[in-house]
């Protein structure tokens, strides 16, 4: 998503017609400062449906390419894929039949962050946030602001809420209230839930680190429900001296606990990557309200964290054991499984 200054010009016109002031072009990033003896190698993370999109991200940066403009490009393949009915195109929709997407990100060489949320008709969110963070003197836009934003930045609209995805929302829709007038939709079919997400994260040979959340949130959700994927430290946090961290599941327990912000800091004070989802892990059960607490204690839902190192290093974690995580570094793109806290 790099531009040139005329393309920057342009594209200020259109903001500046529709009403938003863009900030000055974003000079180039200075090479981050390594420790003495630093060894680093380029690696990248991403929650399961990011198989794909790590190797694309990992292929990028291995040709030179921005750590964030590669992970970017590796969540595209899903915000972009119409079988995907947890982001972008075809993603499940809101109770009144709406597609709604978030995302947000971040560039640790610059310190700089973009998100956007309650977004409409525009399948990339990932890129929107960028465009916000590239732009604009803000960090998130939503709504309709949103909408105009990615308009005049010459996004284009397309119809999100696919036919696979609106017969799902017709399943859901004709099973609220079984003294309704709405005709059971297909009874032999499970509905379909989700509050699936993909984050992707990343580290250049050089430490340079880069991270991104795209989602469109919990199927069915209240009109203008966000959850932790558009919310800078909760959905995705980076920081160029420590790592990288972000998150898919439940995303108002993640909000509560700044779940991803939380990861980074503990990598700071010396936990591996595996040892700080785990703790953060820790932190999102002790604030769980007891009305989703299983008997044991434990939470009814699940939380997935997926983290990277500046030096590297990797790992992912689940409250519940069976998750695996994607991964890509010089031994190509695979699964994981991710670390837990609980048996399944």
């Amino acid at each position: 998503m790099s531009v040139s200054r005329r393309d920057f010009v342009e594209r200020a016109a259109l903001l500046a017609a529709a009403g938003f002031v863009p900030r000055p072009f974003p000079p180039a990033a200075a090479p981050a400062p390594r420790p003495a003896g630093f060894r680093g190698r380029p690696v990248v993370v991403a929650s399961a449906n990011g198989l794909r999109g790590v190797q694309v991200a990992y292929d990028r940066i291995l040709a030179g390419e921005d750590p964030l403009d590669a992970v970017i490009a590796g969540v595209n393949i899903q915000e972009l894929d119409p079988d995907d009915q947890s982001v972008g195109l075809g993603g499940l929709p809101n109770e009144e039949g709406v597609v709604q997407l978030d995302a947000s990100c971040m560039h640790g060489p610059t310190k700089r962050a973009g998100a956007v949320a309650s977004l409409e008709g525009i399948a990339t969110p990932s890129l929107v946030a960028k465009a916000v963070m590239d732009y604009t003197d803000h960090v998130m836009l939503v709504g309709p602001g949103a909408g105009k934003f990615a308009r005049a930045m010459g996004f284009k609209e397309q119809n999100l809420l696919t036919e696979k995805s609106r017969q799902d929302w017709m399943r859901w829709k004709a099973r609220l209230n079984p003294n309704d007038f709405w005709l059971d939709h297909d009874d032999d079919l499970k509905i379909k839930f989700t509050t699936g997400t993909i984050n992707m994260n990343a580290v250049t040979a050089a430490g340079d680190v880069a991270s991104v959340t795209t989602t469109s949130g919990m199927a069915y959700k209240i009109p203008g429900r966000i959850g932790d994927s558009p919310i800078v430290g909760a959905g995705q946090y980076c920081d160029n001296l420590v790592g990288a961290a972000g998150s898919t599941g439940r995303g108002e327990a993640n909000i509560k606990t700044c779940a991803s912000f939380l990861a980074v800091e503990f990598m700071r004070q010396g936990l591996a990557p595996r040892d700080a989802l785990l703790r953060t892990l820790e932190r999102v059960v002790a604030m769980t309200e007891p009305r989703l607490l299983r008997p044991d204690g434990r939470p009814k839902f699940d939380l997935e964290f997926y983290a990277i190192a500046k030096d590297g290093r990797y790992a992912g974690a689940t409250l519940y054991a069976g998750g695996r995580f994607a991964v890509c570094d010089e031994r190509g793109a695979r699964l994981e499984e991710a670390a837990h806290l609980f048996p399944r």
